[in-house]
C-alpha cells in the first residue's frame, strides 16, 4: 500500500493541524481497496497539495482501526485539526469521490469565515464585515461569504446585498438566509403597498414595512402578525412571507424570533 504511514500521531494528527489529511483504511487482500487507491492517488496529485493522502493497513493496525470505528473497508476518513470531519466507505466512482472531497475539504479561508460567524453572533458586525470582505477578495466565488456579507449589508446597501445573494449558489440553511435577504430586500428597495383596497389591515401593513426599514423588528412583527389575523390574503400573503423572512434573517435562536414564533403560529390557524 503506497503512502502508508508509520507514525499515526505525527503523520495524521499533527500533520492535520497544518492541512487536511485523508486517511485510506484498507488491506492488501481487499479488491475494492485496490480499485479505490489509484483514484485517491490521482486526486491527491491534482489537488496542488491542498490535502495529504495517507493509508493505513488495517491488518497491521487493528487497534487503530478499532479506535476509529473502521467496520468495513475501504474506509476513508478526513482529518482536520486532529479530528475526523467526514468519511465514506466503499470504492466510490472517481467523480463521486472528487465531489465529496470538494465538499469536505475546508477552504483556506475556513478559519476566517468561522471567526466572522462568531463575531456576527456576538453582534460585532463591523469586524465581521472587514473579515468577510477580505476573504471575498481572495475567494470571489465563495457563496457562503457572499450571503453572510449580504446579511450585514442588507440595511446599509440593499442593492449590493441583493447583488451578492443573486450570484451565490447555496443550499440548506444558507439558502433560507439567502431567500430571506431577497424577500426583505424587496421592501427595503422601496416596495410600497399601493394596491387599491378597502382592507382594514392596509394601514398596519404599511406601518409594518416602515418599521422593518428602521430595523425595528419587534414592532414590524407585531404589525405583520396583526395583518395575518385581519386579512391574510393582503398583498398575496405578504405579511406571512415577511414574518418568515425576518425569522430566517435573524436566526431561529434569536430572542426576537423566539418571542414571536408562537404568536405567528397561532395567527396562521385562527
Amino acid at each position: 500500500m503506497s503512502n502508508e504511514i508509520k507514525n499515526f500521531q505525527k503523520d495524521v494528527i499533527e500533520k492535520s493541524q497544518e492541512k487536511p489529511v485523508l486517511v485510506d483504511f484498507g488491506a492488501e487482500w481487499c479488491g475494492p481497496c485496490k480499485a479505490l487507491s489509484p483514484v485517491l492517488e490521482r486526486l491527491a496529485e491534482q489537488s496542488n497539495a491542498e490535502w495529504i493522502l495517507a493509508t493505513v493497513n488495517t491488518d497491521k493496525n487493528q487497534e487503530l482501526a478499532a479506535q476509529y470505528g473502521v467496520r468495513g473497508i475501504p474506509n476513508c476518513k478526513l482529518f482536520s485539526k486532529g479530528e475526523v470531519i467526514n468519511e465514506f466507505t466503499g470504492a466510490l466512482p472517481e467523480q463521486t469521490v472528487k465531489e465529496w472531497i470538494k465538499k469536505s475539504i475546508p477552504g483556506k479561508f475556513a478559519e476566517s469565515i468561522e471567526k466572522a460567524k462568531i463575531l456576527l453572533k456576538e453582534g460585532n458586525t463591523l469586524d465581521a464585515k472587514v473579515i468577510l470582505e477580505e476573504v471575498l477578495q481572495g475567494d470571489i466565488n465563495n457563496s457562503e461569504v457572499k450571503v453572510l456579507l449580504a446579511k450585514i449589508l442588507l440595511f446599509e446597501d440593499t442593492a449590493e446585498a441583493s447583488r451578492l445573494v443573486q450570484s451565490a449558489e447555496v443550499t440548506g440553511e444558507l439558502l433560507e438566509l439567502s431567500d430571506s435577504i431577497k424577500m426583505l430586500g424587496k421592501y427595503l428597495n422601496g416596495k410600497e403597498f399601493e394596491i387599491k383596497t378597502k382592507s382594514d389591515a392596509k394601514t398596519d401593513y404599511q406601518e409594518a414595512i416602515s418599521k422593518l426599514k428602521q430595523q425595528k423588528f419587534d414592532e414590524a412583527l407585531e404589525l405583520f402578525i396583526s395583518v395575518i389575523r385581519t386579512d391574510r390574503n393582503l398583498d398575496d400573503d405578504g405579511a406571512r412571507k415577511a414574518c418568515i423572512a425576518i425569522f430566517k434573517y435573524l436566526g431561529e435562536e434569536h430572542e426576537i424570533t423566539q418571542k414571536y414564533r408562537r404568536d405567528f403560529g397561532s395567527a396562521l390557524y385562527i
